[in-house]
């Protein structure tokens, strides 16, 4: 899986210069029918990631947050999961809290991944069996938005905000971030120790974070409990529950005690 993971990483590094060129020069933004912004970035980082990993990868399947999806990738050993840029949101606000997120599927499971981040040069990644990796980190050692306090929950910002986060809190202290996948990747790094979010998402937000998470020592699950597995028919997914190998043991069990409970973090006490 070496060459699948040089090809990735090199498309995802143009990728991530074309989408600092245009986010100082300018790009346009429009509204998706669910509502979600979509900016000529996003496009730009997924013709650019799909033009080198088809061309390296003709016989791989395909299935990306900003392209049509068909039934073709479901007859495909090997999927490509792609979110160009998660955290657009973060993105068109000029936060440094969005990243380009890719997995290679086989078999519903990921075996390649990376997270990159063009802002702060972090860039994630991993085989499986071969642990995660980590090329850059800022200066500081750290995301300048990360506390040093711990234990550190990073979490959807409309839940922290609607209150849905209530029996976390008790526990860990809970930071808002724009991307799920870069979160997953902060936790996976040990630059903090849960990532949370409780409803909604799509495969191609979590399945490169699934597999830093696994090779990182951590733990992800549905918020109920259950493994993920990938290229399924629906990618539509129900939030994610990520607990870093930087938790201590009471946290962990504590956690994984709620994450467990019936309806989940929602309904514990």
């Amino acid at each position: 899986m070496e060459q699948e993971l040089a090809t990735l990483s090199d498309a995802m590094i143009r990728a991530g210069r074309e989408t600092l060129r245009l986010a100082a020069e300018g790009f346009e933004t429009h509204t998706k029918q669910d509502q979600s912004p979509v900016t000529s970035a996003d496009l730009a980082v997924n013709q650019i990631l799909r033009e080198s990993l088809s061309a390296a990868f003709p016989d791989d399947g395909w299935l990306s947050e900003e392209t049509p999806d068909t039934s073709d990738r479901l007859s495909k050993k090997r999927v490509w999961i792609v979110d160009p840029i998660d955290g657009t949101r973060s993105f068109v606000r000029g936060l440094p809290e969005f990243c380009l997120s890719v997995a290679l599927v086989e078999n519903g499971f990921p075996t390649v991944a990376a997270i990159f981040n063009p802002s702060t040069g972090e860039f994630f990644s991993a085989i499986r069996g071969h642990g995660m990796h980590v090329d850059h980190r800022p200066e500081a050692g750290q995301p300048p938005f990360i506390s040093s306090e711990r234990p550190l929950a990073l979490v959807n910002p409309w839940e922290l905000r609607a209150g849905r986060l209530q029996a976390l809190e008790p526990h860990l202290r809970c930071r808002p971030i724009g991307s799920i996948a870069y979160a997953l990747a902060l936790v996976a790094a040990g630059e903090a120790d849960v990532a949370v979010t409780l409803d909604g998402g799509n495969e191609w937000d979590i399945a490169a974070g699934v597999l830093l998470i696994e090779e990182s020592g951590g733990h992800a699950t549905t918020p109920s409990g259950h493994p993920f597995s990938f290229n399924r028919i629906d990618p539509r997914l129900q939030g994610i529950v990520a607990l870093g190998s930087t938790l201590s043991e009471p946290a962990r069990a504590r956690l994984m005690q709620l994450s467990t409970a019936g309806a989940g973090f929602r309904s514990a006490t």
